[in-house]
């Protein structure tokens, strides 16, 4: 590295190697787009810098491919080499295949699969290691000596972050007027040297601000110490900024000309995630979707209004299993839903009585996007509910009405336990279900048909389950537990044609009567 070869590169050194870098036989020059939903939000201009839309969905093969341009024909003839989670990856495959050479890539073994076999379909020799990129880079470092190849690092080389320095080139041409800050996601530090290097010798006056994932933060660390800090373990959710320890070069140049650093959380950028859809109907991966969430945390924390910020969407490769999970905790990142567990006596009304007061909730009636219940108490029903909300901060003021009005209330909101897992897991078996009934209604989803629907529930029959997600279907589905006399079938059987909604019968069902039925 720069470090120990010589001299420490400057601005102005980083400035020539961007400007004559060598990334368009591969790249693009990425649009930098209005977000216009997300810009009238938070009261200040996004314009989305759109590297999800390179040939191999990520900035990567910018800085692969201009380190692979300077290498020797020599070097080019014995092949290539890197460890990388994924975008890396494909932009030294790519590269590769482009200048006709060998290219071996050490992955880890958490790389979701979507990545893997675009390298393998580009040419790439994937080699599965470890559990992190650190874990890969090891073992990369024993293939390339044992079979003389050249180590291709995903950051912390000159090169490639000169590659990577293109995209604040591109942004400062596309847009000439007034730029506050440029938000940037951090992994290893080769986007961020080169985009800092770039604008910090073009016009120093634009902050440049890196963003890190709250459990993977290593740069962060790094800056504060004063020294380069090694992570124990790192989060894999954001897998492409998923490193335990940031390069030299990197590190130095983050300490000396990053503006500020900003953590967000899984909730943040899955909310993230959303928006950048909103505006663009493109899915960005975790990484991608760093920058966005930082901005939205930035404006809140400093109150700005009337700036103008640049969001690098630096990658797009996403697991579409993973959209499941995405989409789940994407409301609860932006505050749009808030999460409860609600205590309500077991007599009759109270059920009905706690539904009314959600429809009278301060600024008009909510949306109940979730509502688990299982009785499982004599006294005392125990039930998960998630509402929509109106505005950040919400949950606090919702929790205490509850209680003013004789309902016991937990916030959940920010519980990960309640969101992981308790939220599924509400239900079993239980010994007071007796003469349980077990019904699967489908009904219209809108505004208020939840409501509707309990409010139609008439108290001749305690429920003994109700179990309803809202999934952003046209259709709502709900499983209900009523306890009904095996006297009044003929009574019951009269109500569901009352209630007019289509409904399957399960209580015969396997599946109920192996896990819910006493």
């Amino acid at each position: 590295m720069p470090t120990s070869q010589g001299p420490a590169l400057t601005p102005a050194d980083y400035l020539k190697k961007i400007l004559t870098a060598r990334v368009y036989d591969v790249a693009i020059e990425s649009a930098l787009e209005p977000a216009r939903a997300l810009s009238e939000r938070v009261g200040n201009t996004v314009l989305l810098k759109r590297e999800d839309q390179q040939p191999v969905f990520s900035f990567k093969l910018r800085g692969a491919y201009n380190k692979m341009a300077h290498l020797s024909a020599e070097q080019l003839a014995r092949g290539v080499i890197c460890a990388s989670a994924g975008n890396h990856a494909q932009g030294v495959a790519l590269g590769a295949r482009k200048l006709d050479t060998r290219a071996v890539i050490v992955m880890p073994v958490t790389t979701p699969q979507l990545k893997i076999d675009a390298v393998r379909g580009l040419g790439g020799e994937v080699h599965l290691h470890g559990d992190s990129y650190s874990d890969a880079y090891q073992y990369a470092l024993t293939l390339q000596e044992r079979e003389g190849l050249t180590f291709v690092h995903p950051f912390d080389d000159p090169e490639v972050i000169a590659g990577q320095g293109t995209i604040a080139m591109e942004i400062l041409r596309q847009h000439q007027g007034r730029l506050d800050a440029v938000f940037v996601a951090i992994g290893g530090g080769g986007l961020i040297s080169g985009v800092a290097n770039y604008i910090k010798a073009v016009r120093p006056e634009i902050r440049v601000v890196g963003v890190q994932m709250n459990d993977s933060d290593a740069m962060m660390q790094s800056v504060a110490a004063k020294h380069r800090v090694t992570l124990p373990d790192v989060g894999l959710f954001s897998d492409g900024t998923a490193v335990k320890l940031v390069g030299e070069e990197t590190f130095r140049i983050a300490s000396d000309l990053v503006d500020e650093f900003i953590t967000v959380d899984t909730d943040a950028v899955c909310a993230g995630i959303k928006d950048v859809f909103i505006d663009t109907r493109s899915i960005v991966e975790p990484a991608g979707a760093l920058a966005v969430a930082a901005i939205k945390q930035y404006v809140q924390t400093h109150g700005k209004r009337g700036e103008t910020y640049a969001a690098i969407l630096c990658g797009a490769n996403m697991n579409f299993d993973r959209l499941r999970f995405v989409a789940e905790r994407a409301e609860v990142g932006e505050e749009r839903e808030a999460l409860f567990a609600i205590s309500i006596p077991e007599e009759r009304g109270s059920f009905r009585r706690f539904c009314e007061l959600v429809g009278q909730l301060p600024g008009g009636p909510r949306n109940v996007t979730e509502f688990n219940y299982r009785i499982s108490d004599a006294q005392q029903a125990h039930v998960f509910v998630g509402l929509t909300t109106q505005q950040r901060g919400e949950s606090a003021s919702i929790a205490h009405l509850f209680r003013s009005h004789g309902f016991g209330a937990l916030d959940l909101t920010h519980d990960e336990l309640a969101k992981e897992h308790v939220r599924y897991m509400v239900g079993g078996r239980s010994g007071l279900a007796s003469d349980e009934r077990l019904l699967r209604f489908i009904f219209p989803e809108r505004p208020g048909a939840l409501l509707k629907f309990l409010s139609l529930m008439k108290p001749n029959w305690n429920i003994s389950l109700f179990h309803y997600r809202n999934q952003g279907a046209d259709y709502g589905r709900i499983l209900v537990g009523l306890q009904v006399p095996a006297a009044e079938d003929g009574m019951f059987q009269a109500f569901l044609d009352e209630l007019g909604y289509p409904f399957i019968e399960e209580t015969a069902n396997p599946a109920y009567r192996l896990f819910l039925q006493a």
